[in-house]
């Protein structure tokens, strides 16, 4: 079976697969390729991986059109994806309101599982975070890092500790079996970013790429969307 290459954040993983089935009825085609730290991912492209399609985030890709990597003309939002908390589906939901919620909720976990905190868009601001609540030292031995955020989530659904937590894309941790979404970040630290699909200037399958744009991106898909954790 013919394949439509991706690079794409992890935060589009579920969504991608939740279309995988529509996309081969429509066009015949599978889907293969990479999800990762969006960092890494745009920097695959760069280094000459073969790719039809990224989704990463605007800012990126808005960049990778600057350097002649993506067609300008393919760019299409895909959706907006909160930074979010995340707890194992046994444990309890976390309360956080405020900054002193957020503080103590770290400072209480044993284990706090988070993706790549240079490469990854959700990593990066969790390293902001904790810089900002003046904890950055002080829970350095308990953070586990991981290169994205779906095996960040992974790790913490299998975890042993007594009470971990996670911190990544809420479409991440919706897509990850046993954890329960727990929450946005308080205001001041709260992380709203806008993911964006594009056609590469070397897609092989640029039709096809176009054609699963619209599949990810259509009206009549703003529920799956909503339900992978993507809003308007």
């Amino acid at each position: 079976m013919t394949t439509l290459n991706i690079l794409s954040g992890g935060a589009a993983q579920g969504l991608v697969r939740g279309l995988a089935e529509a996309f081969k009825a429509q066009t015949g085609f599978g889907i293969d390729g990479e999800f990762g730290a969006v960092g890494i991912m745009a920097d695959k492209l760069r280094a000459g991986t073969p790719a039809d399609l990224v989704i990463l985030t605007q800012a990126l890709l808005a960049k990778l059109a600057e350097e002649k990597l993506v067609a300008p003309s393919s760019l299409t939002d895909v959706g907006r994806v909160e930074t979010a908390l995340a707890v194992r589906s046994r444990d309890p939901k976390l309360t956080v309101k405020t900054e002193a919620d957020l503080r103590e909720v770290l400072r209480g976990a044993d284990a706090i599982y988070v993706p790549d905190t240079k490469a990854s868009t959700a990593g990066q601001h969790v390293a902001k975070v904790l810089d900002q609540l003046g904890i950055a030292y002080e829970v350095a031995s308990r953070l586990k890092i991981f290169p994205n955020g779906a095996t960040a989530m992974r790790e913490l659904a299998a975890s042993t500790a007594a009470r971990p937590i996670g911190c990544t894309q809420a479409t991440e941790i919706i897509a990850t079996d046993g954890l329960t979404l727990s929450g946005s970040l308080p205001p001041g630290y709260a992380l709203v970013t806008m993911y964006t699909a594009g056609v590469t200037v070397r897609a092989a399958h640029p039709k096809e790429a176009a054609a699963l744009i619209a599949l990810l991106t259509g009206a009549d898909r703003r529920d799956l969307r909503q339900r992978m954790g993507f809003t308007g």
